[in-house]
């Protein structure tokens, strides 16, 4: 760990969105590649590093349930979308320069290794990024829940969510111009307010557990180095 660092282990969670850029959906190649860019920033640090991308930019289980869809069936697609997303920022970082390991909680041997704890701990220490796919391998649980599962799992310091907004606000930041951001609150004061970070359940899990969750932009280039830095940025849930 950095001297100048607070963090040993981090679990980043991103919406499968930021990997689609201006798209409405899929990939975007240049996208992926500036995330791995940001990234490879703390992996040069030395931090340990678990990742959990979300599927919604290739395929969204509940919406797609909704329309009449077997809610099983929609959600076992979904955790293959994660997958896929996981491949491709795998690719990503390694072109950068990165040792990575997809570890899957569904069997899918040719792209990625079975999801094991200690071995997944294993490759964190070895200073290997770690990107968890397939969600938690059970329909009925979104990737916030398997983030958050994956962070105890392998006892990460804080969980930062990469989002296209740079914190919590009291209002949408969108729609209300004068929307106030939060520097620091309480898991109590989120429930309080009824504030939207993450589905309840894994919401749930971190207050339990004393798992702290920053809030950050990950679109800015600088936000999340900063943020390990210690400098004021985001909003921490604690």
């Amino acid at each position: 760990m950095s001297k100048n660092t607070r963090f040993q282990r981090i679990l980043l969670k991103l919406s499968g969105e930021v990997l689609s850029g201006n798209r409405n959906y899929g990939i975007d190649p240049k996208l992926t590649n500036r995330i791995a860019k940001i990234i490879k920033k703390i992996y040069l640090k030395n931090i340990q590093i678990g990742i959990v991308i979300g599927g919604g930019n290739i395929f969204r289980g509940i919406s797609v349930s909704a329309k009449g869809m077997d809610r099983v069936a929609a959600d076992y697609l979904g955790m293959m979308a994660t997958i896929m997303n996981s491949v491709a920022l795998q690719s990503s970082l390694e072109k950068n320069g990165c040792t990575t390991r997809v570890m899957s909680a569904l069997s899918i041997t040719q792209l990625a290794e079975p999801y094991i704890r200690r071995r997944a701990s294993r490759h964190l220490e070895k200073n290997r990024v770690v990107i968890f796919a397939g969600g938690t391998g059970n329909p009925y649980f979104t990737t916030d829940t398997a983030a958050v599962l994956r962070g105890i799992e392998i006892d990460a310091d804080i969980i930062i969510k990469g989002t296209k907004v740079d914190g919590i606000y009291d209002f949408d930041p969108i729609k209300n111009k004068n929307a106030k951001k939060y520097e620091k609150i309480s898991f109590k004061e989120i429930i309080d307010k009824e504030l939207k970070v993450m589905d309840m359940t894994a919401f749930t899990l971190c207050k339990e557990n004393n798992l702290p969750i920053a809030v950050l932009n990950i679109k800015d280039e600088k936000s999340l180095l900063k943020f390990i830095e210690n400098k004021k940025v985001g909003t921490i849930v604690s």
